[in-house]
Parts: structure tokens; sequence; C-alpha cells
């Protein structure tokens, strides 16, 4: 049976943890970020956990990590 191919644009993505969470960069980091406040820039630094209803769908497709 053949491998299965990696979706590139998720791996990059999204990480695995050492207790299998996935992790994503916060949204919303690219611009228009002088505005913000400090407690809002500074929570935009942490990574989050990917959404519960997501990490299926991100499993399959990123299947090698």
């Amino acid at each position: 049976m053949p491998k299965i191919k990696t979706h590139r644009a998720t791996a990059k993505r999204f990480r695995l943890t050492a207790a299998n969470k996935l992790k994503k960069r916060k949204s919303g980091q690219d611009h228009f970020n002088s505005r913000e406040t400090g407690n809002t820039k500074r929570a935009k630094r942490l990574d989050i956990n990917a959404d519960k209803t997501l990490v299926k769908i991100i499993k399959t497709l990123t299947p090698y990590r």
C-alpha cells in the first residue's frame, strides 16, 4: 500500500506537542497591530490549542506527525 501524502499547508500551520495536543499560532498578527492594546499584543505572541472539532481532520491531513 502506498504512503499517504502529507498536506503541506496544514503541516506548516500546526504542531503536535509531546502530550499529543495540536498547537497553532494565534490569528491576526500580520499587520495593523499598532492600534492594538498592550494586552492584545502580548496575547498574540502565544500559541493556542487547535479546536477540538478540527483535531481529527488535522491528524488525517498530517499522517506522519
